[in-house]
């Protein structure tokens, strides 16, 4: 029975576990961001569903297991067209053109954009691949729902194949202005692509409208419609907000929708955490062990965008301007290497140990450590007792798409407490205006953020957080949920996504 909803990702939906007796069960996946069970959240709204994804095999003819598999789990049943790729392809398409070439540009680096590795040939035919499959899947008419900057071809060599499709792509990275993107030598090939779909989405409305002044740049394209950014995300001037945003361009007799909706956080599903017995036990020990210091707590991935480094030097600058802090308050930066393989993060993880270590050599003492430096991933359910406990969540990359972990530290403070510091480069900060927003390429504004976090008078902090809980709760990911359906047109009521919040803020 073909799909009438076809979602085309990188991943696969489950984590596949090898049994004692050589089979294998597919279990919920554990990945460290919610998006995979939002995603499949939304089979629920259609009779039948599909999933796009990659498998490693060693010969792609022969893979050695099932190209499509039915799976049934509390989403429903849907199945999974599993796209062989080699070793070769994966480091291809993904850790090179993607990691290498797109990856810096999304984030505005051009000086870490990585031409000449590059393999165009291999990119192209594993976005052809992928097309391929969604087009297999689809019944006449379906929604093709495609995700983020590795799979830019697809939607044009889709609309080759299957003209009938309802073509969406949804990007979950920043999105730069012209002069940036215009770097890559591919860009009309990727935005003539793009111009296929007849839904184009991202979190926020500078993204859009980047988009739309580089395919202007490039094509013969027409902003047919622009409205007025809500109010809530208009409402505090930050590097990224806009007053109006494009919502619908012409291209080649086509009307193509510009949509802007941020990803939120399952509120429900923390808030429950953060509310039960066993956590309110944990929380109340980590008081205790915290009972004479100020605990502030920063969470990401080890990646040049993060801002770990120029994070770390504010945190040495503002121990060494203020001795009064020293012994009082405490860092917890959690920092998980994104990619081992890739020397850009080896280097970023080496900096980031060794400005650590000096921090603790210059200031700490047999009785006190100012800093502690975890590269592991934090379970979800433990992270949650540290949001609780944090008087400071720290939350400051130098470029993010969204940035979830400044909305999970919110929906966990159900006792309306503690400050959140958040860059304004953040696509999290256009609503989050009632944060301590900061530039993180400034030491002053970093440097007298997070000073003024730790100093904040208990009524200021209270009402902010109050603030953030506010517009939180509003956006959160079934409001997502919604707008998606309501360009799709699916007349269904959302089930719950029921996800497992992590510690990553957006796919990569």
């Amino acid at each position: 029975m073909s799909s009438d909803l076809v979602i085309v990702y990188h991943r696969q939906p489950y984590e596949e576990v090898q049994n004692d007796d050589g089979t294998v069960s597919y279990v919920e996946n554990k990945s460290p961001n919610g998006i995979v069970p939002t995603l499949k959240s939304f089979f629920g709204r259609f009779d039948k569903g599909a999933w796009v994804a990659w498998k490693e095999a060693e010969d792609t003819s022969n893979p050695g297991f099932e190209r499509v598999i039915e799976i049934e789990d509390r989403y429903g049943k849907y199945s999974v067209s599993r796209l062989p790729l080699t070793a070769e392809q994966v480091k291809s398409f993904y850790h090179v053109t993607s990691k290498e070439a797109f990856w810096p540009i999304l984030h505005s680096f051009k000086e870490r954009y990585n031409y000449d590795p590059v393999d165009w040939p291999t990119f192209r035919e594993v976005n052809w691949n992928f097309a391929e499959a969604a087009a297999a899947e689809a019944a006449e008419g379906a929604n093709v729902w495609v995700h983020d900057y590795n799979l830019w071809l697809v939607p044009g060599y889709l609309r080759q194949m299957r003209p009938d499709l309802k073509i969406s792509f949804f990007h979950h990275t920043p999105f730069p202005a012209a002069d940036t993107f215009n770097v890559l030598p591919w860009r009309k090939e990727i935005v003539q692509s793009l111009l296929a779909c007849d839904i184009i989405g991202f979190h926020i409305p500078r993204y859009a409208a980047n988009f739309v002044q580089v395919a202007r740049s490039l094509f013969d394209v027409e902003t047919s419609k622009r409205e007025k950014v809500i109010p809530e995300f208009a409402s505090e001037v930050t590097a990224l907000s806009e007053r109006t945003q494009p919502v619908e361009i012409s291209f080649e007799g086509r009307k193509i929708v510009i949509s802007s909706s941020p990803v939120g956080v399952d509120v429900d599903y923390i808030d429950k955490l953060a509310r039960s017995e066993k956590k309110q036990e944990r929380v109340k020990a980590l008081k205790e062990d915290f009972k004479d210091e100020q605990l502030i707590l920063s969470v990401g991935r080890t990646d040049y965008t993060k801002g770990s480094i120029e994070q770390l030097l504010s945190y040495e600058r503002l121990l060494e301007n203020h001795k009064e802090l020293r012994g009082k308050v405490r860092l917890l930066h959690v920092s998980v290497p994104a990619n081992a393989n890739m020397t850009a993060y080896q280097e970023i993880q080496e900096a980031i140990e060794s400005i650590a270590g000096r921090i603790n050599g210059r200031f700490g003492s047999l009785e006190w450590q100012p800093l502690a430096l975890i590269s592991r991933p934090i379970p979800f359910e433990d992270l949650i007792a540290y949001y609780r406990v944090a008087d400071v969540a720290w939350i400051t990359p130098l470029a993010d798409g969204m940035n979830l972990v400044a909305k999970e530290y919110v929906a966990s403070r159900i006792d309306d407490d503690g400050v959140l510091v958040l860059s304004e480069f953040a696509g999290a900060a256009v609503e989050m205006g009632s944060a301590v927003l900061v530039n993180p390429f400034s030491n002053k504004s970093m440097d007298s953020g997070i000073f003024s976090a730790l100093n904040m008078p208990g009524e200021e902090r209270k009402a902010r957080m109050e603030a953030l809980r506010g517009v939180v709760a509003k956006y959160d990911i079934r409001y997502w949920a919604e707008s998606q359906m309501a360009l799709f047109g699916s007349p269904k009521a959302a089930p719950s996504p029921q996800s497992t919040q992590g510690t990553a803020p957006e796919i990569a």
